[in-house]
């Protein structure tokens, strides 16, 4: 049975994740510092952030291709892809997000946030059209990412305000960062809920019940009740720093659980288990898979 059991998927692992951590955190700085720049914050320095961050998540898919000079390949099915039109998408985002910090233009920095948005949908997509591994194909998982990223973008605002803009206040970084926890908590149980109620294969649903727990209390609650101290009580900055490093490194752990360890494919079922020698049949079975809650 192991031979049609579900398996562990080869074709991506730690680098294809870190596409994902690195793209959504950039994505979610980019919004956020647009956000702080309509407020009056300087953001060359969290634009260039979120650039960076962005675009090492790209390297990394360009190391984990085979023959990495056929990379430009990717441009090639915009029709189909939603590789390709993350691609597409990141070259406008590159080329906008470094003409703001040349021209040192909000409104230019904002389109750069805006197209970080879009590149962040395409990740979710990317994700769900790969209709094979059950953890990716539950509709969830695109809103699982992008809130994902925004947390991100939060947690990294929240950690560098202090430092870049002390002059602003951290209620509305903090307050922001608090949102987002609380969405990335539902919409995480929502997930899980989603895979559950559809079935799912047992090792898939081994690892995120090992994840859980601490994903909920360290990557989210903690970073929740340090964001409503600092709001209620006005700690001071480094509270707002671990708050939102907690909340960073959460999300990063998150993304690479579902892309690295829990993406097991469908496996096979058989609809009709004969019996040797015995002229019968016993009832279909779908080795190591959990049947729908229910």
């Amino acid at each position: 049975m192991n031979r049609v059991a579900p398996r562990h998927q080869a074709n991506w692992d730690w680098r294809a994740a870190c596409n994902f951590i690195g793209g959504g955190s950039g994505a979610g700085v980019l919004l956020f510092a647009a956000i702080a720049a309509a407020q009056g914050a300087p953001f060359r320095a969290s634009g260039l952030l979120g650039l960076v961050l962005v675009g090492a998540g790209l390297s990394f898919v360009w190391l984990e291709i085979g023959r990495p000079f056929r990379a430009l390949n990717v441009f090639l099915h915009p029709h189909t892809s939603w590789m390709t039109r993350e691609a597409m998408v990141a070259s406008l985002l590159f080329g906008a997000g470094f003409a703001a910090l040349l021209l040192g233009s909000v409104g230019v920095f904002w389109l750069a946030a805006a197209l970080g948005m879009v590149f962040l949908y395409c990740q979710g997509r990317m994700l769900f059209a790969s209709k094979g591994i059950p953890a990716w194909r539950q509709p969830t998982i695109v809103a699982l990412i992008m809130i994902t990223g925004l947390t991100e973008g939060a947690g990294v605002l929240a950690a560098v305000l202090p430092w870049v803009a002390p002059e602003l206040p951290l209620r509305w970084s903090l307050a922001s960062l608090f949102l987002m926890l609380v969405a990335r908590t539902v919409v995480w149980r929502s997930y899980l809920n989603q895979l559950a109620a559809a079935g799912a294969p047992a090792k898939s649903l081994a690892v995120y019940a090992g994840f859980d727990k601490p994903f909920i209390f360290i990557g989210n609650a903690l970073p929740a009740l340090l964001a409503v101290t600092v709001l209620l009580a006005g700690a001071g900055a480094f509270t707002s720093v671990l708050a939102g490093i907690l909340a960073v490194a959460g999300g990063w752990a998150l993304k690479f659980t579902v892309v690295a360890r829990a993406a097991y494919n469908q496996g096979f079922a058989l609809p009709l288990h004969p019996v040797r020698g015995r002229g019968g049949r016993l009832p279909g079975i779908k080795p190591g898979w959990t049947p729908p809650a229910g």
